[in-house]
């Protein structure tokens, strides 16, 4: 963990549990202390790495001790019933085992690989907490937006209802003006749905409520991130990409499995001590000596060291099969591997020229609703000077929602594709959102107090 993320975790956790996030620095902190999907990534990590130890205490000496007291009931004897005591120790030590030392190779790969895997699941928090976050602003501009177009469009349902009373519409202008009103009520409270689902899905990862959220301002102007062209974004996610060297290390735990299964072949070697003491007392043989208190128990002991070579000849073909077993697991991981190579190097290539489209596509969109505000307002002068129909001011409103709501989705696609080259690339890390949340500057929740209104209707002459 960098240092500074380790501070930034550090000060949220001195933040009450009820603080309310308003940027995507401070959310993104609050998820990193509450998302359940992490939090089952570090205890993953941290069991795989004991499967390292275990392997290992194989190959460490074993002691075992062991004590008993027992009295047999021998019936219709003459003498006291036979009593034992006894206890011993024994060690053991593994001398050679090719099939033990490989596997404490394959686990120690598959420790790496969960360093790996923590990795890949810090960096999917960070885009899966902005892709939340973001979804949450598009959905508050699209509410936004929603709000303004039902507003124009009751006021534009009012005003052909008037021309009506007048003489100067026929019915057709009130039946379509109030139409398209209807709907855009109907999409309005669709989009109060929305908002609040996007809402739940952010606190689904961070654990809190989420309130007061910070926005892009309407004079954003995308650029390219630093690193180079596709080719060199290419090659860092080939190089540093963490999902893909987790793989890599899990082939090389499937080598060494491969490894300790052909180990099964070989002999093994151990050495051996043991130290046993055995007393008994009574039985057939009991005949003590009065003058010698300690007659009438037999003791013993008895002390052995050794070493054993185990020689393995025949198994019905269960070691072939484990190897043959193992070599299929191998291919599968190798496979697997390529599989995540040329998906990285995909997702990094579309990440790359998702970024670079976006940049022309947002302005695109900025000014495709700059023109379709300017048609709206046309049309609306248009309609008092009889050039235009209701029907054309109702068309020109629906293109202007469409407009903004598609300028909000092309802004915010660009700031989360930035974040996902990175996290191809493999370069995801704490200054990133640090530079993405610089961005956002504008209390998005302020549009919805202040959404934007059409300009009034002409007033029937």
């Amino acid at each position: 963990m960098s240092r500074p993320l380790a501070l930034a975790l550090a000060l949220s956790a001195l933040l009450p549990a009820t603080a309310f996030a308003e940027d995507l620095l401070q959310t993104y902190e609050l998820a990193r202390t509450g998302d359940p999907q992490l939090s089952a990534a570090e205890s993953g990590r941290l069991a795989q790495k004991e499967g390292a130890v275990q392997a290992r205490a194989q190959l460490l000496p074993q002691i075992n001790g062991s004590a008993s007291l027992s009295r047999s009931h021998l019936a219709g004897q003459d003498y006291s019933d036979p009593t034992t005591r006894s206890y011993s120790a024994n060690l053991d030590q593994t001398v050679f085992s090719w099939s033990s030392f490989a596997n404490v190779r394959a686990q120690n790969a598959l420790s790496h690989a969960a360093d790996f895997d923590l990795e890949a699941a810090s960096d999917s928090l960070v885009t899966r907490t902005s892709a939340a976050y973001f979804n949450v602003l598009v959905a508050i501009e699209t509410l936004s937006a929603a709000e303004a177009a039902e507003t124009a469009l009751k006021r534009q349902f009012d005003y052909a209802d008037k021309r009506l009373e007048v003489g100067l519409a026929p019915i057709t202008d009130v039946h379509e003006a109030r139409a398209t009103y209807d709907s855009a009520r109907a999409n309005t409270i669709a989009q109060r749905n929305v908002l609040k689902d996007a809402y739940q899905a952010l606190t689904e990862i961070t654990g809190t409520p989420i309130t007061n959220l910070k926005g892009l301002p309407d004079d954003f102007r995308p650029e390219l991130p630093a690193g180079g062209d596709a080719e060199s974004w290419v090659a860092s996610a080939l190089e540093n990409n963490p999902s893909l060297k987790a793989i890599d290390y899990q082939v090389k735990s499937a080598e060494q499995g491969v490894s300790s299964a052909r180990g099964g072949h070989y002999p093994t070697l151990s050495f051996g001590a043991s130290y046993g003491n055995r007393n008994t007392w009574g039985g057939p043989a009991y005949d003590p000596d009065p003058t010698d208190p300690t007659s009438s128990a037999r003791a013993g002991e008895s002390r052995s060291i050794g070493l054993t070579l185990n020689v393995p000849i025949f198994s019905g073909g269960a070691t072939q099969s484990r190897v043959r077993e193992a070599i299929a697991n191998r291919d599968i991981r190798q496979d697997q591997l390529e599989q995540q190579r040329r998906a990285v190097e995909r997702n990094t290539r579309n990440s790359y020229q998702t970024l670079v489209a976006g940049i022309s596509e947002i302005e695109a969109r900025r000014l495709a609703v700059v023109s379709a505000d300017a048609a709206y307002d046309a049309s609306q002068v248009g309609l008092e000077v009889g050039t235009r129909t209701v029907l054309d001011v109702l068309i020109n409103q629906q293109k202007l929602f469409d407009a903004r709501q598609a300028y909000a989705i092309a802004k915010y696609n660009y700031l989360q594709n930035r974040l996902l080259l990175e996290q191809s690339a493999g370069s995801l890390d704490y200054a990133d959102v640090q530079d993405v949340n610089r961005l956002l500057t504008v209390d998005a929740n302020a549009q919805l107090d202040e959404a934007a209104t059409q300009q009034e209707p002409p007033q029937v002459q």
